[in-house]
């Protein structure tokens, strides 16, 4: 099975160099008054790319399809 994105990665606060290093780009959905970054990579990589820069998972959870990582750099 192949794991697909797009993976939701920020918001409007993020930090613009991190977004361009996770590929990301921001954009608005219809029908929302908010922008967020997203990227086509699967979380996988994305966490992969975070754990690389020296961030680590210090929290998960997910409700149907959705799964939310909390990440810290030390």
């Amino acid at each position: 099975m192949q794991e697909n994105g797009p993976t939701i990665v920020g918001d409007r606060n993020s930090d613009p160099a991190l977004m361009e290093h996770l590929c990301a780009r921001k954009i608005t959905q219809p029908g929302n008054d908010f922008p967020e970054y997203r990227t086509e990579d699967p979380p996988r990589t994305v966490l992969n790319k975070l754990e690389l820069m020296g961030y680590r998972v210090v929290a998960m959870s997910g409700i149907g399809q959705t799964c939310i990582w909390t990440l810290h750099k030390p």
